[in-house]
């Protein structure tokens, strides 16, 4: 080949080769992902979809996340088994409402009396070892990565008569979490499953007497405060704990660094939480028109949290990891206890 035709040929070669990054660029497949949450749309609007948003902004057409809300897809409590098979890709949920098949699942959403605080929930899991605990028995189920927990608000009841005595609970139709529901009927609440969309309708037929499900934050931001006149200071827990979870086949399959950019977005979810309910819960009890405040006597509340221990105890046979959680949580509290003001006041 003579001198100036190899030349020429190089240039060629070295044309395409510059090009090619580009045109393989343009035909890159972006990675899809539906996501459903446990919240409807106006509480989806504030505990997941900033950040859902954050994410595909900064994704940059590389993946894009779709976002469902309650029951959209499937009903909450078929969203493990969708997840598992791949029906939808990720979910945002609390492991006792969407029926996760571990031993552990009785301890998502509200355990009675096992936090105060919505930091006590990170604490326990990035200080205590529950982080460690979840991670093992989400690593026996198959087909199903657990990725993080986080907080939410208080479990207060709101309801349309007022709550003022233990008597006042007995007989009372109230929708709430199945741990939540099983613990408040020792005290003759009777818990009511429904579709998260239906509650409200519900308490204006006379179906449901009032809700065990949030604090007085979301009674405002999905409506429930205008269906029910009385808010109980009283809770039966500090903090709602609920996860992030994907189908395993998704997960692995993304980029290292769309898997840390999911966590981080996780993050910065958790982050918001802490806030807009602490804020909220304090803002709208003095501030608030829409809910009359009750309580019911110290005295007589300890009655619920004596019985709440014993609750603890019960569950901790149920299996050697559960007697792990449980020991964790009488350690923390022990500590926060010790530890007085500002962990705890009495």
């Amino acid at each position: 080949m003579k001198k100036r035709e190899f030349i020429k040929s190089m240039g060629v070669g070295a044309t395409a080769l510059a090009a090619a990054p580009y045109v393989h660029a343009q035909k890159k497949t972006k990675i899809r992902w539906r996501l459903q949450t446990y919240a409807g749309p106006a509480l989806g609007a504030h505990v997941i979809k900033p950040s859902i948003d954050a994410f595909n902004k900064i994704a940059n057409g590389e993946m894009e996340i779709e976002l469902y809300y309650a029951d959209q897809l499937v009903p909450t409590g078929e969203l493990f088994r969708a997840m598992q098979k791949g029906t939808i890709d990720a979910v945002q949920s609390d492991d006792d409402s969407i029926a996760a098949p571990v031993d552990i699942s009785v301890f998502g959403g509200y355990f009675p009396f096992a936090t105060r605080y919505s930091l006590d929930v990170p604490v326990l899991f990035e200080q205590y070892g529950l982080k460690e605990i979840w991670e093992e028995a989400y690593g026996e189920v198959e087909g199903v990565t657990w990725l993080s927990a986080g907080a939410w608000d208080p479990c207060h009841f709101n309801t349309v008569k007022p709550i003022r005595s233990l008597k006042d609970l007995k007989g009372l139709r109230v929708f709430t979490f199945p741990t939540a529901g099983k613990f408040l009927s020792r005290f003759g609440v009777v818990p009511v499953t429904l579709p998260w969309e239906d509650i409200e309708v519900a308490v204006q037929t006379g179906e449901l007497d009032g809700i065990a499900w949030s604090g007085i934050t979301e009674d405002y931001t999905v409506g429930w405060a205008d269906v029910t006149n009385y808010f109980l200071s009283n809770n039966i827990s500090g903090a709602w704990c609920g996860s992030y979870f994907a189908n395993s086949d998704a997960w692995e399959s993304l980029p290292e660094h769309l898997q840390a950019l999911f966590r981080v977005c996780m993050d910065s979810s958790h982050y918001y939480r802490q806030h807009w309910y602490w804020g909220g819960e304090a803002d709208l009890r003095t501030n608030g028109t829409k809910l009359k405040l009750t309580s019911i006597p110290d005295a007589e509340w300890k009655t619920v949290e004596d019985e709440a221990h014993k609750f603890w105890d019960e569950i901790a046979k149920v299996s050697p990891r559960t007697a792990r959680v449980v020991d964790i949580f009488k350690k923390y509290a022990a500590t926060m206890e010790k530890a007085g003001r500002p962990y705890r006041y009495d």
